[in-house]
């Protein structure tokens, strides 16, 4: 069966007019003069050209003008100007029927096209992050080792510098590597918790402790805002200090000379929030929202300097979430910062 093309159903109306011309005239004919066939034939003819030019004119132009609001329809659409398309005053045809459709399906799928253009985005800045984060050891390692192979390797008083730097270079590499394979396997539920109760604010003392020398280089004072009562929560012990220690050095390591980082705990019923907070220089509010985004540096330049992955909130996060709490943060410019977090409690 052939397909209905506009030359198609102009050919056949057409055909169909010229017949009625032709008869009507025949009877017109045969009623007032002598039947003539060549005048039949003329009137068909001349009719049926006539009908099928017209109608092939009208309905291409019906259906240009249709299918011109069809596509304009979904340019608009595509470029986001029409968000309010449901408004739209559609006229109950065939192609008011295709363009309402067009409509709906926007509609419905504008959430799923805005969430993969995101990923796509999330995607190029993930690799443009990482492959930047690797080249900075890479090359400092690549040079460390050709001075050595031009002959710093016979030097005895940069041969061991340079390798020592060198090994730092990798145990860069490796912690980021590391990390990255951390958020993943805290991504795909891959990492099994091993919850048990335990004392959050012994747990707070002993990281205290261990960090007391890198917060006296800074002049930081530590303080546990907490009386000598226990405060027993649910929660894996190793990945928790991971957390606390994580915040602390970033609170140590941003914090102003002669400032203070506190940690001070809220009963909030059936969990326990806990507040770590600093002196320090703050966060602009414009980074806050990205803040826990792997990769993603604030001061990018000292970031690199303190030696960090870039992936140590990230991980935070994906920690915290794991136990089915929240992590937030509030910051003030100048004032310092607040990260807080829930745990369950025992």
């Amino acid at each position: 069966m052939s397909s209905l093309t506009p030359k198609n159903l102009s050919f056949r109306l057409a055909l169909a007019l010229g017949g009625l011309c032709s008869i009507v005239s025949t009877l017109v004919w045969v009623f007032h003069e002598p039947f003539s066939v060549g005048f039949s034939v003329l009137v068909f003819i001349s009719s049926f050209i006539a009908s099928y030019l017209l109608l092939l004119w009208g309905i291409k132009q019906f259906i240009d003008k249709q299918f011109k609001l069809i596509y304009n329809t979904i340019h608009s659409l595509k470029i986001g100007l029409r968000k309010d398309s449901q408004r739209v005053d559609i006229k109950e045809d065939i192609f008011g029927k295709i363009r309402k459709e067009v409509i709906e399906w926007d509609i419905n799928n504008r959430a799923e096209i805005d969430r993969l253009q995101e990923q796509e985005k999330f995607r190029r800045e993930f690799i443009g992050n990482i492959s930047h984060e690797l080249k900075t050891p890479i090359f400092s390692i690549q040079g460390y080792i050709l001075t050595l192979l031009e002959g710093g390797l016979e030097d005895k008083r940069i041969n061991r510098s340079f390798l020592q730097k060198a090994e730092k270079g990798i145990n860069r590499i490796i912690e980021m590597v590391d990390d990255l394979d951390e958020i993943s396997k805290l991504e795909s539920n891959r990492i099994e918790l091993k919850k048990q109760t335990f004392d959050i604010v012994k747990l707070v003392k002993e990281i205290f402790e261990s960090l007391e020398d890198k917060a006296k280089e800074k002049d930081i004072n530590l303080k546990i805002l907490q009386d000598d009562k226990a405060i027993n929560v649910n929660a894996d012990p190793s990945k928790i200090s991971q957390v606390l220690t994580n915040l602390t050095v970033n609170s140590i390591n941003y914090g102003t000379n002669g400032g203070s980082t506190s940690i001070k705990f809220f009963d909030l019923h059936d969990n326990i929030l806990i507040e770590i907070k600093d002196t320090g220089k703050g966060i602009a509010e414009e980074h806050l929202p990205r803040l826990f985004e792997r990769f993603y540096r604030v001061d990018k330049g000292r970031s690199r300097a303190d030696g960090g992955s870039g992936l140590g909130l990230a991980i935070v996060k994906h920690i915290i979430e794991a136990h089915e709490q929240t992590i937030n943060v509030r910051s003030t410019e100048g004032e310092g910062s607040v990260f807080s977090f829930t745990l369950k409690k025992a």
